[in-house]
């Protein structure tokens, strides 16, 4: 399982690549997960989480936990330096059809309400604006926008 493009390589997350991935999360998150979080969750058969590789850096990351039909997609990352470059579009694609092949019919998410990169990459992927979580975020206190997305 893997798909290449431009020299970058999506495949699962594996337990070697959680330093790299908790440096990210560090980076670009006020509430990062823990190696801890992360080890949980990519030892779970229902849920999937994949890396962008590039010469074996980590780029970026996403995951979702499987709920009955549902995926709730909880970490989408990528570098400061490799955004805007589509990376994320590939990565969530990849993300939204292994977890179709294994059922899941509906796909939601939160993001912050001014995370406008993100809403426009999502609303690209097909997720329409469900509601709003009023104080959803610390660090700083912001709504939440919930997506879904329906197969």
């Amino acid at each position: 399982m893997g798909e290449s493009f431009d020299g970058f390589y999506i495949r699962p997350m594996v337990e070697k690549d959680l330093d790299q991935v908790c440096e990210i999360e560090k980076t670009l998150f006020s509430r990062p997960w823990s190696k801890n979080d992360f080890f949980g969750s990519i030892n779970d058969d229902s849920d999937i989480y994949l890396v962008v590789e590039l010469d074996e850096e980590i780029v970026g990351y996403c995951g979702l936990w499987s709920v009955l039909e549902e995926g709730q997609i909880n970490n989408v990352a990528i570098k400061k330096e490799y955004q805007s470059h589509g990376l994320g579009y590939k990565m969530l694609d990849q993300l939204i059809k292994e977890g179709r092949s294994k059922g899941l019919t509906a796909f939601t998410l939160e993001v912050r309400v001014s995370n406008v990169k993100a809403i426009r990459l999502y609303q690209k992927l097909g997720f329409t604006e469900a509601g709003v979580r009023k104080n959803f975020y610390e660090i700083p206190k912001e709504d939440a926008l919930i997506m879904w997305n329906y197969f």
